[in-house]
């Protein structure tokens, strides 16, 4: 349990340090919905670039970051040797992006549709690269257990870019969507003054027969990394090519606002894979890392069913994130949202088998296959369906990833997950779901306190199947006998 109770502390900072970061930047909705109406397509715009710079930052870090944990956990390999070799490979491809991207801004910009407003793409660009190159100094903190120094950055930078944005948006009342894209470049800056510590006081080396491997390990990470993202952002950049309605912004503004509700099982999922993933390659060789993986996997899906509940349960007073009613319409994706975020949650926690056996190809298939699924349900139904086929279609890819890589995985790197378990509190959920939407039509009060009872049921199952009071620090002293 030693290794398990390390990743529930280190998610636990992790988690907050992402949670209140994430909601912080949910301040951020309101604050664009409110100054740019759906159909000004002001939230389109930002949601559509924003999917792009999340794409290009898989491709800069290369895999890179789960690589240098894989090699400088590595016996015989100098630590400090893999992280410089890191930093000058992903520092190399991002300036070389920066110079393509200047090279050719004008029929890039025009391509995406921003030809009467490039800026909109080089700001972004640039931003990305910086965020790409400083995600390996952020990867040394983890790898150092430094956990505290890195949610304190994470958070410093989310709330600068808030006071930016509230200094803009609110009290100097602008409307100019590329100064949200100005406001980024320059937190981002500012970060990688905060991290010179990280950058410096050491020899950097670059060994080529260490890069040889570590690229060996990473390209497959690095496909699987794509299809991941495209997953996650394939269908808010192909939308304005496909949709056949005039209003493609509008509609792309309205699924990437509500969309933003869900988010809070990325949040999880996230936090989750900061701590756990140092670690995972740390004690690979322990005899007992089957049952922690086992283990992790079952509080994941129960705590990111209690999220779930929770987030259906509240939709009537979150939905206020979203300050302009124009968007509501669109809050009927939040659900299918999130259940995909879960399936993503659970394919990652199912990764590690063929990460920590060096078969990271596998990873490269299921999310290439999952990607597959995702795009041919966006081109096939998104004419027709509009953004209500962007949800199935991420809640479709998932779902196969995962059913793929969990029966592959039994194969080769088998894992007694307590299925039993999983299955029951899945099945509880949904219950819980049908009878909250059935309270859809009910008075606000009614409807929040019967959803209310719900959450506490689920919470009190959870206490007397998994979670019994006796085992608790301190508390469980009053709970023994």
């Amino acid at each position: 349990m030693g290794k398990l109770t390390n990743i529930f502390k280190d998610t636990a900072i992790y988690g907050l340090s992402s949670i209140i970061g994430r909601f912080l930047n949910y301040l951020l909705v309101p604050l664009y919905t409110a100054k740019m109406s759906a159909a000004s397509g002001g939230y389109g715009i930002i949601t559509n670039v924003y999917a792009y710079t999340a794409l290009i930052m898989v491709l800069l870090t290369f895999g890179m970051e789960t690589t240098y944990f894989r090699f400088t956990n590595k016996e015989h390999e100098d630590s400090m040797t893999v992280y410089s070799t890191t930093l000058i490979t992903v520092g190399t491809l991002a300036l070389g992006f920066v110079a393509l991207l200047f090279l050719f801004i004008t029929p890039l910009s025009q391509f995406m549709g921003y030809g009467d407003h490039p800026s909109y793409v080089w700001v972004m660009g640039v931003t990305v690269a910086i965020d790409a190159f400083l995600c390996i100094p952020f990867a040394y903190l983890r790898q150092q257990k430094k956990a505290l120094k890195f949610a304190t950055l994470k958070l410093l930078n989310i709330a600068v870019s808030i006071l930016l944005n509230v200094i803009y948006f609110a009290w100097m009342d602008g409307k100019e969507v590329g100064y949200a894209f100005y406001i980024n470049l320059a937190c981002s800056t500012m970060l990688g003054f905060c991290l010179i510590k990280e950058l410096t006081g050491f020899r950097y080396a670059f060994n080529k027969a260490l890069l040889r491997r570590m690229l060996s390990y990473s390209w497959p990470i690095l496909v699987l990394g794509i299809a991941g993202i495209l997953n996650q952002t394939a269908d808010k950049m192909l939308f304005p090519y496909i949709y056949e309605g005039t209003d493609k912004l509008e509609q792309l503004g309205i699924y990437g606002a509500c969309s933003k509700i869900a988010m809070i099982m990325a949040m999880i999922t996230q936090a989750f894979r900061f701590a756990y993933e140092p670690i995972v390659f740390a004690g690979v060789k322990d005899k007992d890392q089957h049952e922690m993986y086992a283990k992790a996997m079952k509080y994941f899906i129960i705590f990111t069913l209690l999220a779930f509940l929770i987030v259906v349960g509240y939709m009537d007073i979150l939905k206020y994130i979203i300050r302009n009613q124009d968007y509501w319409v669109g809050l009927k994706v939040v659900p299918i949202v999130m259940a995909a975020e879960i399936m993503m949650g659970i394919y990652f926690n199912l990764s590690f088998w063929y990460k920590v056996i060096d078969k990271t190809i596998w990873g490269a298939i299921f999310s290439g296959i999952g990607c597959a699924v995702l795009l041919i349900v966006n081109v096939i139904f998104v004419p027709r369906y509009g953004y209500m086929a962007c949800a199935w279609g991420g809640f479709a890819g998932y779902g196969v990833a995962m059913l793929i890589s969990y029966f592959v995985g039994q194969k080769y790197y088998p894992i007694n997950y307590p299925l039993r378990d999983i299955i029951l509190y899945v099945l509880l959920s949904i219950g819980m779901f049908c009878l909250m939407r059935a309270t859809n039509e009910w008075p606000l009060l009614p409807s929040l306190l019967f959803n209310t009872l719900l959450i506490i049921f689920f919470v009190a199952y959870i206490v007397w199947k998994d979670l019994p009071l006796s085992k608790l620090p301190i508390i469980g002293n009053k709970f023994k006998k």
